[in-house]
Order: C-alpha cells, then structure tokens, then sequence
C-alpha cells in the first residue's frame, strides 16, 4: 500500500533512525530530526531548525537536489482534509524567500504537501501553525 499511494502522491511516514542513516550528512551541527516523511523516492524532513526537502531526480535517482525552509521564515499554514472518495488530506506552508524577513519587499512563496486520507495531519499542522504563529508576532513586534 505504501508505493501505491506514493505513486498517487501521498507522504509516509519514515523513522527517524533510517532518515539519520540516509540524510544524516545533510544536516548542521548539532541540527535533529523531528520526524520525516517519503514520497516514492522524494523525501521531506523536519528537523529542530527546518524543512528539508530532498527530490531525487532523474531515472536511476543518483542525481539529488536538496532544498531548506528555515522554520523561521514560515509564516502562515493551512490544511485541507480528505473528503470521501479519492481525496487527499493537505498542508500548504506559506513562507518568506527573501534574504531579511523585515524589509518593504519581502519575497515569498508556498509548497505543498499531500498525504494520505489515513494519515492523521492535525498534529503536524498544529506544530507548523503554532511556528508560524509565533513567527508572526515576531516579525510584527
């Protein structure tokens, strides 16, 4: 079940031992995962200091791009849960591009993640909401 619904687009979860193990080397010192999820051959980590995005390219996947979302920059979160049907459960971050967070043309932009109708996402929006809310009265204060 697990590589039919990655082929549909949906996240699974991934223990943390074997995301340390496979991505251990892309993290900072003193940097710790929190929790990561698959997609097929993509993966996405969230660590104590961001999102880690990793899309393994190509056919045979050797070619590897690896993107960050500092948690910092996020500012806003939605959710959308699955309905009946096909439907899949949602979480859009929102966050800032730019170089300085506190400037009159802050750049930024949003990724999307789908999981599957199973997968309980409350907990993880509460987590990024709840960074973007303090995000929020931090950049504003």
């Amino acid at each position: 079940m697990s590589l039919l619904s990655g082929l549909f687009g949906n996240y699974s979860e991934v223990s943390i031992q074997e995301l340390q193990s496979q991505y251990g080397a892309y993290l900072m010192p003193q940097e710790t995962i929190q929790m990561g999820f698959r997609l097929v051959r993509d993966t996405f980590i969230l660590t104590d200091l961001r999102l880690i995005l990793i899309d393994h390219q190509g056919v045979t996947g050797k070619k590897t791009r690896v993107a960050s979302i500092d948690l910092d920059a996020i500012y806003d979160v939605t959710m959308e849960t699955a309905g009946t049907g096909f439907d899949d459960s949602e979480i859009t971050v929102h966050y800032i591009t730019s170089p300085y967070y506190k400037t009159n043309n802050v750049q930024t932009a949003s990724y999307k993640f789908e999981f599957n109708k199973k997968f309980n996402i409350q907990p993880f929006y509460v987590a990024l909401v709840s960074l973007a809310h303090e995000n929020k009265k931090r950049l504003n204060a």
